[in-house]
C-alpha cells in the first residue's frame, strides 16, 4: 500500500485489492453470508489481517439490520442469577454457544427472566433489534417465555424440547435412553437392589431418566425400584441418599439423575461406611467437572452440552434474517463414560 492509503483507514476496496476478489465479494464475507467458498473466506481474512481493516459496526448494522449480538437468556433462575453462574452445567452451555459465535464474529449478551416484568423486557429488547435473537435455557417446565418470544416473532432456539407444543427450534438428548444406560451397566456388575435419585419431577428431562430407568429396569426382570426426588443440586442428593439408606439399606446400585446429586450421595455412603463400588456402586449424568472432582471419579451418562449448545447457536444464526424461517429439532445420543464408582 501506499504512504498515501496508509494515512487513511483501510477501506473494502483495499481488502478487495489484496485479496484479488470484488468489493461484494468482501462484504458477504463480512457480513457472514453463506455460499461463499471456503478458500476465498480465507483469501478474505488474509487480507484483512494484513491490512489492518475494521469493519465499521454501525453502518453494516444499516445495511444488513443485525446487531451482531445474540441474547443468551436464563428464564426461571432467580432475580441474579447468582446460583446458574456457578452451576458446572451452565459454564458448559455458555462455553458451547461462545465457540460457536466467536468464529463468525457474535457476541453473546447475558440476560435473566424471572418474573413478568423481566421476561416483558426480554422481549421488548429483542422485538426492538438490540439483539439478533435469543438462545434460551428455560429452568421450570411451565416458563411462559418461550410463548412469549414465538408471538412476538423473536427468532429463539431453545436447550430443551419445549413441554407444549411450539413452533420454536431446540436441541435436546434421548434422556430416557441415558437412564437405560444406567440401569443396563448397574445390572451387568451384578447389582440387584438399586435404586435413583431422579431430578425435579416438574422437568421433562426428569422424567424422561426417570422412564428410561423403570423401562431398564423392568425389562431385566424386577419390580419397581425405590427412588427420591431431588432437586439437581448436592445437598438435595445427600438428603436423599439419606432417605434411600433409612428405608432400603440393602441397596447396593444408585442411579443419580446428575453429577452434582450422585456426588452428594458418594457423601453420605462415605459416611456411612459403604464402599464405592465395592458395597453400592453410583452412577452420575451428565459428565461435568463434578464428575472427575469426586471420590472415586464418577461412572457417569454423558449429555454433550457443549456440542448441543453449539448447535443451538448455529440453528439460530441460520434462521436469523430469513423469511421462511424453519422448525429445527436435533436430539443428540448419551453415552456411558466408566470410571471408578460403578
Amino acid at each position: 500500500m501506499s504512504a498515501a492509503s496508509q494515512a487513511r483507514p483501510p477501506t473494502l476496496e483495499d481488502v478487495a485489492r489484496v485479496a484479488g476478489v470484488s468489493r461484494a465479494t468482501v462484504s458477504r464475507v463480512i457480513n457472514t453470508t453463506r455460499n461463499v467458498d471456503p478458500t476465498i473466506q480465507e483469501t478474505v481474512r488474509r487480507a484483512i489481517a494484513k491490512t489492518g481493516y475494521t469493519p465499521n459496526t454501525a453502518a453494516r448494522s444499516l445495511v444488513t439490520r443485525r446487531t451482531g449480538t445474540i441474547a443468551l437468556v436464563v428464564s426461571g433462575a432467580g432475580d441474579s442469577g447468582g446460583d446458574i453462574l456457578v452451576d458446572p452445567f451452565f459454564g458448559r452451555v455458555a462455553s458451547g454457544i461462545i465457540s460457536a459465535l466467536r468464529p463468525r464474529g457474535v457476541y453473546p449478551l447475558l440476560m435473566f427472566a424471572d418474573t413478568p416484568e423481566t421476561r416483558a423486557h426480554v422481549v421488548d429488547h429483542l422485538r426492538q433489534g438490540n439483539a439478533d435473537g435469543a438462545l434460551v435455557v428455560a429452568i421450570h417446565s411451565a416458563d411462559p417465555l418461550p410463548g412469549m418470544l414465538v408471538a412476538a416473532g423473536v427468532p429463539a432456539v431453545l436447550f430443551a424440547r419445549p413441554t407444549r407444543p411450539l413452533p420454536i427450534s431446540y436441541v435436546d438428548l434421548a434422556h430416557r435412553e441415558g437412564g437405560k444406560l444406567a440401569v443396563d451397566h448397574l445390572v451387568a456388575r451384578g447389582c440387584r437392589r438399586i435404586a435413583t435419585i431422579s431430578g425435579p419431577l416438574d422437568v421433562p428431562a426428569s422424567q424422561e431418566r426417570l422412564a428410561g430407568f423403570r423401562e431398564a429396569w423392568a425389562r431385566h426382570g424386577h419390580d419397581e425400584a425405590p427412588f427420591v426426588e431431588g432437586n439437581f443440586t448436592q445437598d438435595s442428593g445427600e438428603r436423599a441418599m439419606e432417605r434411600l439408606l433409612a428405608e432400603h439399606p440393602d441397596v447396593d446400585g444408585v442411579f443419580a439423575a446428575n453429577d452434582l446429586m450422585a456426588a452428594g450421595a458418594l457423601h453420605v455412603l462415605r459416611d456411612h461406611g459403604r464402599r464405592v463400588p465395592d458395597d453400592v456402586a453410583v452412577i452420575g449424568f451428565d459428565d461435568s467437572s463434578a464428575a472427575t472432582a469426586s471420590r472415586p471419579a464418577l461412572t457417569t451418562v454423558r449429555q454433550p452440552v457443549e456440542d448441543m449448545a453449539a448447535e443451538m447457536a448455529r440453528l439460530l444464526l441460520d434462521r436469523i434474517g430469513k423469511q421462511d424461517r424453519r422448525v429445527t429439532s436435533v436430539v443428540f445420543e448419551p453415552t456411558l463414560v466408566v470410571r471408578q464408582s460403578a
